[in-house]
């Protein structure tokens, strides 16, 4: 109830009833909630954040290291929504900042409850027509904050970048992305076209309309600095089965090239799109072997490892090898 007060107040209105639970935040740091306004007819979504430590994590990666990314990420998506959410817009739509509320032991995020837009589909499983409404919005967003130096965000953006996650590196066995995981990282934070990477743009963390012909994202706990492919790779490979990777190989970097081409002109960006393109090219296998170095150390029973990631990844480290 004291959160309840604690809205009520943010937003100088005393009608507002909380609704439901809508989930947990990983790892116990909290929850999101959905509350009411009878005054305003509307509903509204507040993520309560707790930034004490939990004694638990579902995998067992409970470490220092694990909680004080965990806490810095809560704080990078407050900058997030406080700095840089409102350049965002239609294509790339993310949910309405109404209020935050900032105290040593918790903090409160309010936000528009995108269900009353009519973005009210989660997809577990893409196909082609949602995974092309899903590109669309990277492109978009990527183009929106291109070259943008992304202060108070992450330097480097991604959960699972090599920087901040040494833990799972050392706990891998020993293979070739372990070897050459410097190099992998290295390749990546050297991009000449860096822009603000979403960080965690899985399906779970977009919210489809019910035409299925728009999106927005929620959960910018990751958002940081560094090449768009890293988001491409992550949301074809924790989105697509393998019969689907196979089926659309050839079209989903096309798909993205394509619909970042649009938004460089509907922004009015001026890049070199042949020196984009070729980077992108290059880069695109290298972010797939850097997430599969990642699962190696984290969940190598990971679902999402199978033939098309390992031989992709194995395609980014050979280009690295060929370059050097």
């Amino acid at each position: 109830m004291a959160h309840i007060s604690r809205i009520r107040t943010l937003l100088a209105d005393p009608s507002i009833e909380r609704v439901e639970s809508v989930q947990s935040l990983w790892s116990g740091y909290g929850e999101i909630i959905r509350c009411r306004s009878q005054l305003n007819n509307r509903r509204i979504i507040v993520k309560s954040i707790n930034f004490e430590s939990p004694q638990s994590h579902p995998r067992g990666w409970n470490t220092n290291a694990s909680h004080n990314r965990k806490t810095h990420s809560y704080q990078v998506e407050l900058a997030f929504y406080k700095h840089y959410a409102a350049q965002t817009n239609e294509h790339c739509r993310v949910p309405q900042l109404l209020a935050i509320d900032e105290t040593k032991r918790n903090t409160l995020l309010v936000m528009e409850d995108l269900d009353e837009s009519g973005l009210i589909v989660r997809c577990e499983d893409a196909d082609w027509q949602t995974l092309q409404v899903a590109i669309r919005w990277l492109a978009h967003f990527h183009a929106t904050f291109m070259h943008c130096d992304g202060q108070t965000l992450w330097p480097i953006g991604s959960y699972w970048h090599l920087a901040t996650r040494q833990d799972e590196l050392n706990a891998m066995p020993a293979s070739p992305f372990k070897t050459y995981a410097q190099d992998i990282d290295d390749a990546l934070n050297s991009a000449q076209f860096k822009t603000f990477v979403h960080g965690d743009a899985k399906f779970a963390n977009l919210c489809f309309h019910h035409d299925k012909q728009r999106v927005a994202a929620v959960d910018f706990q990751y958002v940081g600095t560094g090449s768009g492919v890293k988001d491409l790779a992550y949301l074809v490979g924790s989105g697509l089965r393998e019969p689907q990777l196979k089926e659309y190989e050839a079209r989903i970097l096309e798909e993205y090239l394509t619909q970042i081409r649009q938004a460089f002109a509907h922004y009015n960006k001026e890049i070199d799109f042949e020196r984009f393109e070729a980077e992108t090219r290059f880069l695109y296998p290298v972010a797939w072997a850097d997430f599969y170095r990642f699962l190696l150390g984290w969940n190598p029973k990971s679902w999402k490892i199978g033939p098309y990631m390992d031989a992709i990844s194995h395609q980014g480290l050979a280009s690295l090898n060929k370059k050097s």
